[in-house]
Parts: structure tokens; sequence; C-alpha cells
């Protein structure tokens, strides 16, 4: 028939000109901080969020060789929610964070009769609305996740080395939530002791 297995493609995201540049400064600004404030690895912390859709496919179909334009039906599928990974530079993962969209706990978080949701509990997972009609992480989620996941990982390992002055260390990446004057000034308020580092802009993969 002429046909060929094809993949739908867009443009990747390309690295800034000077990404070798900010990775080594992002580098050495953590390299000091662990020095002078004498960070151990368990209380360094690395965030990111991401998407999970619920049929994702393999996003696979058959065209006509030299074709243009493939079209994949439920590629405009966004049926999916937020998971929010964390780890520290020991190897210790932390809690996931779980964000759906909604703002009804009852009828956008998974029923507590699901499959694996007694296991999802004992690993203490967070399951939260983002209350809009999207999945994103918002100024409420990652305020949860501070408090209720990370806070809590760093005090355990702050007060098992008897180290409960210990300055901690959190990289994430300059999503806008993140970087918001709204964000930073919370942290700062709650939370002083934890120095955020973010992951140059467009230099995640990397």
């Amino acid at each position: 028939l002429g046909w060929s297995i094809r993949r739908p493609t867009r443009a990747g995201r390309k690295l800034p000109i000077d990404w070798e540049n900010q990775c080594l400064r992002s580098f050495f600004r953590i390299a000091v901080m662990i020095r002078d404030e004498d960070i151990p690895a368990c209380l360094i912390v690395n965030t990111d969020q991401t998407q999970c859709l619920y049929s994702a496919g393999n996003k696979l179909t058959y065209a006509r060789k030299g074709s243009k334009q493939v079209s994949v039906v439920g590629m405009d599928e966004k049926r999916a929610f937020t998971l929010v990974v964390g780890i520290s530079l020991s190897g210790e993962v932390l809690p996931f964070q779980v964000v759906y969209a909604g703002s009804d706990r009852k009828r956008s978080l998974p029923k507590t009769t699901a499959p694996l949701y007694q296991e999802a509990m004992e690993l203490e997972f967070q399951f939260e609305v983002s209350n809009t009609k999207t999945y994103w992480s918002t100024q409420e989620t990652m305020r949860s996740y501070v408090t209720d996941i990370l806070a809590p990982y760093f005090n355990r390992h702050r007060t098992r080395m008897n180290r409960l002055d210990q300055r901690c260390l959190w990289q994430i990446d300059v999503w806008a939530v993140h970087r918001s004057q709204e964000f930073r000034d919370w942290m700062k308020k709650t939370h002083p002791w934890i120095t955020l580092e973010y992951v140059p802009a467009g230099c995640t993969c990397v």
C-alpha cells in the first residue's frame, strides 16, 4: 500500500546559546553553598513536575510514504494529571504529590477503593485538586508540597543528625509559579532555612 510507520513530531526546545556557561555558574553556586553551609547530600533535593496522560498510546500510525501531514486520533487528548517528583542527592525519593483538575475532592481525586490506593497512602502520596480547570500545579499546591512533603523530609533528617539549624538546598526549574515573587516571598517568610536554586531556563534536559 506504500505505507510506513510514522511518528507525529514537533520542533524541540532549543538550548540557550550560552547554556554551558549558565550551567557551569549554577554548578559553582551550588558547590559554594554546599561548602559554606556544610550541606549533606540528604538535604539537597531536586523537584520537577511531569504530565501523566491517562491514555498516552504510542503516537504511531500508518500513512502513505512521503506524507507531510500525519493525523493521529487522540493526539489532542489532555485528560491527565500532574505528578510532582522530588529526589535527594543521597538517592532518597520523596513522597509524590499528584495534582488533578477541579475543585471537588470527591469528584476529582481517586476513590479510596481504587486499585493500589492504600499502597499510595502508605507511601505518603499527597492527592491535591488544583481548584482550576487545569491539572497544573498552582501557588497553593506548591505551598502544600513544601509544607506537607519537602519540609517534613528535611526536618526528619535534620533531627536525625541533630543539626536543627542546618540550611537545606532545593533545586527547581524557572517555571512561572516557582520564580514568582509571591512564592519566593512565601518561602522566605515560612521556610527561610531552605535555599532555592533554579535550573537555568531551557537547560532542564542537560
